[in-house]
């Protein structure tokens, strides 16, 4: 098997969290990156080569794939970073499905029997290889991971309709209006979750036919996954049944698509309960990284941290914090109060100040009496404003008094 991440988004959405970074390399949890949630998937599954393609704004993310995904060699085992090389002339990646056929050279090289092709800007814990299973047991050509969601938000995703056994894929449609439900679960629609396995011979093939169509917009789920579903060669992969080692009843089935503001501010929220939506500590399917040498995390002066992850080197000094999420090197000055935020490394809290739902990118600085997600009309003419209110400063701001 190859593995192949899609990590070429420009994530316009996520602005200005994007201004200066791809999407996939986008800061989460407090020691992560958005990356390191389908890297970790594929690798604890055992599938250990892996190539990520990458285009937009991709340093960080390349050198953090560099740092931190570094696998044995000696049983050639991978994890690489591809950036768009123009192998077929001078033009970039025109969509993702253009990515891998820009990219044949990957799979001539290696000659996998399958093609794991996997997105790299969600939240969840999931286990690759039960999928491979499902889709080697049925003979399809490609098998797509859906995840079951309410009828009543489906038309907001691209759904999967499938026939009567629930099983092969009749339609792929992308954000219909009136979704079409599930045999035996009719309230409920498969939604794809940008996840695919191919048999390798179809996979060419297709991308092939796809790059040939002056038509196309040479996107995986909207021309490729549509060809082999007219062909009828593909079949959906129910998300419900990957079985996760360590997982709870509380957070077995949990998948965040992180694309907007106000997704990412709620996805580091179901984390900071005491028993969280995303369980963050299964240490039997752990979410890998590389995490920085720093010191623990310090609470002085009175100090403390309610419903809250505080990352290592950070101080909380005389300040209070509260169902927040504060990453590494994060300091908080006496008398500040954080509310409902997210805080990167390197956020500077000054002495009296208040930080309400808000997301600070890194070495954002909150001066002394400043707020944050008080005013929200004044915040919304200094700062960038969600469409659920939640106040967000990009990469080194600093904030206004």
């Amino acid at each position: 098997m190859l593995g192949i991440v899609l990590a070429g988004g420009a994530g316009k959405r996520l602005m200005p969290l994007t201004a200066d970074r791809a999407k996939p390399a986008v800061p989460f949890g407090g020691a992560y990156r958005l990356i390191d949630f389908v890297l970790s998937n594929l690798v604890n599954a055992g599938l250990r080569r892996v190539a990520v393609l990458t285009q937009y704004k991709s340093h960080s993310l390349d050198r953090h794939i560099t740092t931190t995904w570094r696998m044995s060699p000696l049983l050639g085992d991978y994890v690489t970073a591809v950036p768009a090389q123009q192998r077929l002339g001078p033009r970039w990646f025109t969509g993702s499905a253009d990515a891998i056929y820009q990219s044949l050279n990957l799979i001539k090289d290696e000659q996998p029997e399958y093609v794991v092709v996997f997105g790299a800007d969600n939240v969840y814990r999931m286990d690759p290889m039960q999928m491979v299973l499902q889709h080697i047991e049925t003979g399809a050509q490609v098998t797509v991971a859906g995840i079951r969601q309410p009828r009543s938000i489906a038309h907001q995703f691209g759904v999967i309709e499938t026939g009567s056994d629930g099983l092969r894929i009749q339609r792929f449609l992308e954000k219909p209006p009136d979704p079409p439900g599930i045999p035996g679960d009719l309230d409920s629609s498969y939604v794809s979750m940008g996840n695919y396995v191919f048999t390798t011979d179809a996979l060419v093939e297709a991308l092939r036919a796809d790059a040939a169509d002056e038509g196309s917009v040479h996107d995986m789920g909207g021309n490729i996954i549509p060809m082999l579903v007219g062909q009828g060669t593909a079949c959906v992969y129910d998300f419900d049944l990957n079985v996760v080692p360590g997982a709870t009843d509380r957070d077995r089935g949990y998948w965040r698509d992180v694309g907007t503001l106000d997704a990412y501010h709620d996805a580091h929220m179901d984390l900071v309960s005491v028993h969280p939506i995303f369980n963050l500590y299964n240490r039997r399917w752990p979410i890998l990284t590389n995490h920085p040498s720093y010191p623990p995390a310090k609470f002085v002066e009175g100090g403390n941290a309610h419903e809250s992850m505080v990352g290592t080197g950070s101080i909380v000094s005389g300040a209070h914090v509260r169902n927040s999420v504060l990453s590494f090197d994060v300091q908080v000055a006496t008398g500040a109060y954080v509310e409902g935020s997210v805080l990167m490394p390197g956020v500077r809290i000054g002495r009296n100040a208040v930080v309400r739902r808000a997301i600070l990118d890194k070495n954002v600085i909150v001066p002394e009496g400043a707020q944050v997600g008080v005013d929200l009309e004044r915040d919304r003419e200094l700062y960038t404003l969600s469409e659920g209110g939640v106040v967000v400063l990009g990469k080194g701001v600093t904030a206004q008094r």
